[in-house]
């Protein structure tokens, strides 16, 4: 039989494996006919193809490995002496590598590619933290600059690769932002005043969702759980940033918890055509 079409079967029963569309022991009786020798058969743990592939790697491939193992450790260990522009320009071109890669690897395993994605934003944010504290850029402007380009970037990058979990980080970023902002305020707000700092927003959130429901549902989802998450932030925020009485701020939250499932029952035709 021709090599390459054997290849073609050999794929096509590993497949066929991996997805439970035969037992294991007819996958391996078909696969122990097509292989050449059993030895050709590709190990399912990623350990075994790891030491498979180092096996058959040449020469100029293990150089190259050690080339790059060695230029990662050199820039670790010099990384505090470098200009704070090259520090930011190593840092985004590996970040940008790493998200390609982490691509690669989602079109292969969904769950594994968005826990490498969600790795190398964390990443990206503790580096640019250190970054600041590094060269001394520690002020609240610094600090809220950051929070909003990453709030930014988890938004546009969660609506353009379809991660709902980053897209809904990135908009509660900008929230907690909000909050940290408000809480820099010399004058303490009543707490009538702090709800009309966040219920407005509920509203507008809502539209949102109405507005882009017609081209994205899963865009809407996220819009209308952050414009529910704004509903409660109230009391959340009077708890830890002003001096409300709980016992008022529990009976308003019972109150909004009472008026939003009202709302939601009422106009759940509505709503969850939105996100549905």
């Amino acid at each position: 039989m021709d090599q390459q079409r054997r290849k073609i079967i050999v794929h096509e029963i590993e497949h066929w494996q991996k997805s439970k569309l035969l037992p294991d022991r007819y996958c391996d009786f078909l696969l122990n006919l097509y292989l050449e020798e059993p030895e050709q058969k590709q190990p399912d743990r990623l350990s075994g193809r790891a030491a498979t592939a180092a096996m058959r790697a040449s020469g100029k491939k293990w150089l190259l490995a050690i080339v790059i193992f060695s230029l990662i450790c050199f820039v670790v260990l010099h990384f505090n002496a470098f200009h704070p522009l090259l520090q930011i320009g190593i840092s985004v071109v590996s970040f940008a590598l790493l998200l390609v890669y982490g691509q690669r690897i989602r079109k292969r395993n969904e769950a594994a590619g968005l826990a490498f994605i969600g790795f190398d934003m964390l990443a990206l944010l503790g580096v640019g933290t250190y970054i600041l504290r590094l060269n001394e850029w520690d002020n609240w402007g610094a600090k809220a600059g950051l929070l909003v380009g990453f709030a930014v970037l988890w938004i546009v990058y969660g609506i353009w690769s379809r991660i709902s979990l980053l897209h809904l980080a990135g908009w509660a970023a900008i929230v907690l932002l909000y909050a940290w902002a408000l809480s820099r305020r010399d004058m303490e707000p009543s707490w009538y005043e702090v709800q009309l700092y966040w219920v407005p927003m509920t509203f507008v959130f809502a539209w949102l969702s109405w507005f882009v429901q017609r081209w994205s549902k899963q865009v809407a989802m996220v819009l209308f759980v952050i414009g529910g998450l704004i509903w409660f932030m109230p009391e959340l925020y009077g708890t830890l940033f002003v001096d409300i009485d709980v016992s008022w701020s529990q009976l308003l939250l019972f109150a909004k918890i009472a008026i939003g499932g009202s709302l939601l029952f009422a106009l759940r035709k509505q709503w969850i055509a939105w996100v549905a």
